[in-house]
């Protein structure tokens, strides 16, 4: 326009600002904010509340803050404006004052400070704020149902979720979703059954929750159901994400090839997060070789794919791939995550490398990590199956956390093969403790006891299977990759 002689009109300043929020660009807005000053439009609260906009989403707060402060005029979407801008960037003490400021405020205002409050996990003052609404709307009701369910306060999102005047498909999954992540398969597919017209967001959330649950077979149930739905249920990218997640807990070579199929059928563009989910699968499937070639596709490799290859090479003895990939991605200046070194660990202890094992473990907090129970619960079985049992109960009285199953376990196993009572007496009491009902924990101890002659130790214990009724696990493992 200003190259046909022409002088912008306050809504045309207005979009171009608006479009340069959108897209985020860092220099167009800047150079369009110069030219508000040249046209003389810095007094329309119009051009001034875009502004205020732009900033706030490209994240430069002070500049925002400066534009809002010297506005003459300001109305609610300049107010809002702001406030979600210090909502964005983390500062909720500014986000309060500056709501506390608005002279009217609107339900988007009430809805902003609300969410920022449920975000972080101050559901009391969320509630606080929720109680004290003149007008709630939808987003409202959702926002404080979406802050129990992040914080696991599963009961209170469902006492209020009965009492919504109405509900739309955020209400549903966000229920779905937070019973997913609390473990409570059941009630979350009691709602997803009391639903009406069920579209592939529902199905999403559902599969995803039997994905995450163990419950992989479920998941295939339900994604054939989902292909047999219509054009409402049309499987995407997060849909194929929790099938493949499914398949890759059930660890089928079979499931590589027909995944992909059913990507190419569905005509879904594979990306590198669908790669990397595929990386896993085959590599838990033991077909290493079709792992490596995706891995090498991908257009940029994460911290979640390097480590999905670091395990896949791992648990496939493949030791020094594993270490080339981990020093190939500190080079890359990719920063580990836990995962990582869950797979590195994993394959020294495939290795029976008990020493490189233990520096690796001893890294973690090299790279500020701290390491999680399923760690210790690795080395456990480093240690325990190269017999050096005292190191690995030391280690685990050594936890700065209570020891799950997995931990006890390793060490009660590592127990039968060295045929030590001394510390096997320990691990299983713990066991037995943690899982009554499981009659590994007890069968193992027997075989100790019969492997160096307490036949009657090893009888009582059989005997008290036999009067509990115990049933063996079926094929379990004590350690879970997925």
């Amino acid at each position: 326009m200003p190259k046909l002689g022409l002088c912008p009109t306050t809504h045309a300043i207005s979009s171009a600002l608006r479009a340069c929020a959108r897209t985020g660009c860092k220099i167009g807005g800047p150079m369009i904010h110069g030219q508000v000053h040249r046209y003389g439009f810095c007094n329309c609260v119009y051009v001034e509340t875009a502004l205020v906009d732009l900033y706030t989403k490209l994240g430069d707060m002070k500049m925002a803050s400066k534009v809002f402060q010297e506005m003459p005029v300001k109305n609610v979407v300049s107010w809002n404006s702001i406030l979600s801008g210090h909502l964005k960037s983390g500062n909720l003490a500014e986000a309060h004052r500056v709501f506390d400021e608005i002279p009217k405020k609107d339900v988007i205002s009430w809805n902003a400070i609300l969410s920022g409050y449920a975000r972080t996990g101050n559901v009391d003052m969320a509630s606080f704020l929720f109680l004290q609404m003149p007008e709630k709307n939808l987003a409202s009701w959702n926002a404080m149902i979406s802050g129990y369910a992040e914080c696991g306060k599963m009961e209170s999102a469902r006492s209020l979720f009965d009492v919504m005047p109405q509900r739309n498909i955020i209400s549903w999954i966000t229920m779905i979703s937070g019973y997913s992540r609390c473990g409570d398969i059941v009630s979350a597919r009691e709602l997803f059954d009391q639903m009406g017209e069920k579209d592939h967001l529902s199905f999403n959330a559902i599969i995803a929750c039997y994905a995450q649950n163990n419950q992989p077979e479920e998941a295939l149930k339900l994604f054939n159901e989902m292909l047999d739905g219509g054009r409402n249920t049309q499987p995407d990218e997060m849909t194929l994400a929790s099938v493949i997640s499914a398949c890759s807990q059930l660890g089928e070579p079979r499931f590589g090839p027909w995944i992909e199929s059913c990507i190419n059928n569905l005509g879904i563009q594979m990306d590198d997060h669908m790669t990397t989910a595929l990386i896993d699968l085959y590599a838990k499937c033991g077909s290493i070789d079709k792992a490596q070639n995706l891995f090498h596709s991908l257009r940029k490799k994460d911290v979640v794919a390097y480590s999905a290859m670091i395990l896949g090479c791992g648990i496939n003895s493949k030791i020094d791939d594993a270490i080339m990939l981990f020093k190939e991605m500190i080079d890359a200046q990719v920063l580990p995550n836990l995962a990582t070194f869950t797979g590195l660990l994993s394959a020294y202890s495939h290795a029976g490398l008990v020493e490189e094992g233990f520096q690796c473990f001893c890294s973690i907090k090299d790279h500020g990590l701290v390491p999680s129970t399923d760690h210790y619960a690795i080395m456990v079985d480093l240690l325990g199956r190269a017999g050096r049992l005292g190191e690995a109960y030391e280690l685990i009285k050594s936890m700065p956390m209570q020891p799950h199953i997995g931990v006890w376990g390793a060490l009660l196993l590592a127990c039968s093969l060295h045929n030590n009572v001394e510390f096997g007496e320990v691990a299983a009491q713990h066991c037995f403790e943690m899982e009554p009902g499981t009659s590994g924990y007890y069968s193992l101890l027997a075989n100790i006891y019969a492997s160096v002659g307490r036949w009657d130790d090893a009888r009582r214990l059989r005997s008290i299977m036999e009067k509990k009724k115990l049933a063996k696990a079926p094929g379990c493992s004590w350690r879970d990759f997925s």
